[in-house]
């Protein structure tokens, strides 16, 4: 097909979850109900770690950061989502849509290089305890910080630039709920083979090799505790167990959609769903299902609010 006979793309109809309009109105209500609990978990976590003075330390600074990408993250996608399952006129403009897949990606890179720091964090706090401090310092944790939302907005801006270019003459309708590349690269009037092999080095390779690297990282702070007390061994233990769900969670929905060709399968949209909406609302309830300080640092804001409403103590 010679795009030059045909005219660009103005917008596209995202097809969603299912073209079968009676679930519509289910998945609003159940994603809705997600959402609603995303915003409150992570928005918590957020406002406990910056209101308590207990808290402010490497590790709940880093899980603040990653709390506060959890919103975003799900923000760029869900909104845009319940509303077209209201209106029924699930379309989408061109420039609209390369500005969410930007911020998808910006979100996601900054995610994935925020989760390799933390895991960095951990390792130095088992393995050089005495010198912890010193070596994940305020300026330290700060710059590791900036470097991975440098990394996702390289990342990002590289999914954006390549598709920019592509023509887009028809035909229009987004096998997905949000834009992302493999849909878009499939709509695209000319030969893509050589931009899918870029786009899976740069997303699916580079999600691979950090996942490795953390499981790397982890496998080796397992074998470290192993020296350790049963009491910082357990405490210890805890953490990385936290850190290593939020880590499976997150890069394996993200390895199956981008460590491959662009095409089809029938459990992508499942793990969009699961990636986009789901992961973000579990991470607060995996950070803070067992840990002690945030759990005491929610009873001392609780009390704090009930204290300034003038509420009495149950």
């Amino acid at each position: 097909m010679n795009p030059a006979n045909h005219s660009q793309v103005m917008g596209f109809i995202l097809l969603g979850l299912s073209q079968v309009w009676e679930l519509w109105y289910l998945f609003f209500i159940v994603f809705s109900a997600v959402y609603l609990m995303t915003v409150t978990g992570n928005l918590l976590i957020v406002a406990i770690v910056t209101s308590d003075p207990c808290l402010h330390t490497t590790m709940y600074f880093l899980l603040g950061n990653l709390s506060f990408l959890d919103f975003c993250y799900s923000s760029i996608t869900a909104p845009r989502m319940l509303v077209d399952l209201l209106s029924g006129n699930p379309t989408i403009s061109f420039g609209s849509c390369l500005a969410q897949l930007f911020f998808f990606h910006f979100i996601g890179g900054i995610k994935i290089f925020l989760l390799t720091v933390m895991a960095y964090d951990r390792y130095v706090a088992i393995s050089q305890p005495l010198r912890y401090t010193l070596i994940m310092n305020r300026t330290v944790c700060g710059l590791l910080v900036a470097a991975s939302w440098a990394g996702g907005f390289i990342h990002s801006i590289v999914q954006v630039g390549l598709t920019i270019q592509l023509p887009f003459c028809g035909p229009d309708r987004l096998d997905n709920f949000y834009c992302d590349v493999p849909q878009l690269i499939k709509l695209a009037c000319t030969d893509t083979f050589v931009l899918e092999l870029l786009m899976v080095s740069n997303n699916g390779l580079v999600t691979l090799m950090c996942f490795l690297v953390l499981l790397g990282s982890y496998t080796a702070l397992l074998i470290m505790l192993r020296s350790h007390s049963q009491g910082s061994r357990h405490k210890a233990l805890s953490t990385c167990a936290s850190h290593i769900a939020v880590v499976t969670l997150i890069f394996l929905p993200c390895i199956y959609i981008y460590v491959r060709p662009f095409r089809t399968f029938p459990m992508d949209k499942m793990v969009s769903v699961l990636y986009t909406m789901v992961t973000p609302m579990l991470n607060p309830a995996i950070y803070t299902l067992r840990n002690k300080d945030v759990i005491m640092a929610m009873r001392k804001l609780r009390r704090w609010q009930k204290d300034l409403l003038g509420l009495p103590e149950r």
